[in-house]
């Protein structure tokens, strides 16, 4: 429900010819991202009504490591939003999550974060490809941080850092994109 709100609000503003079905696809998932999800649920107040919600034999530190975590966040969110679906239909849940996620697209129209993607193309133009490796994680299994390299040519070229292994993939490849050392 959530993807397909934002996909049937983006795709007759997007010129079909410039954006492509591709790149719809990658400012669809920017602006519906585990990320994006829980900017909204913080925004919407989900963790204060959800600690006010909670039963009182819920330990307060397991809660908390719950809210504080983006997964979870982000499945309240949905479900949230299938509830609605459920209760009141396509449109009317269609046109809240438009509003609610509007931040979200517009910054995914304005600055669209693949830097993945964008990387390998760089790359591409010399023939090379690169790797991710994951080189640490730190913190509880609720609450990771993953460091992850950027490999070219079995040679690390650019480090970064993330919640889960995807963000910190995104962030090395725009550190490698940033540094310039790359030949284009």
């Amino acid at each position: 429900m959530l993807g397909l709100s934002v996909t049937t609000h983006l795709f007759p503003l997007l010129d079909a010819e410039s954006y492509g079905a591709g790149r719809l696809t990658k400012i669809r998932a920017q602006a519906v991202s585990g990320r994006s999800c829980r900017e909204v649920a913080e925004r919407l107040g989900l963790p204060e009504r959800l600690r006010a919600a909670a039963p009182p034999e819920v330990a307060r530190p397991v809660l908390e490591a719950l809210l504080a975590t983006e997964r979870v966040l982000a499945s309240v969110i949905e479900a949230v939003i299938g509830a609605c679906y459920l209760a009141y239909g396509f449109e009317p849940t269609a046109e809240a999550v438009r509003a609610a996620f509007a931040p979200e697209i517009e910054s995914a129209l304005e600055w669209p974060a693949d830097f993945k993607s964008a990387l390998q193309e760089r790359l591409a133009r010399r023939g090379a490809l690169v790797s991710y490796e994951v080189t640490g994680e730190t913190g509880p299994p609720h609450d990771r941080t993953f460091e992850v390299a950027a490999m070219v040519a079995g040679k690390p070229v650019a480090c970064g850092s993330g919640r889960s292994k995807k963000e910190a993939e995104q962030a090395a490849a725009a550190t490698a994109l940033e540094s310039g050392d790359l030949e284009a």
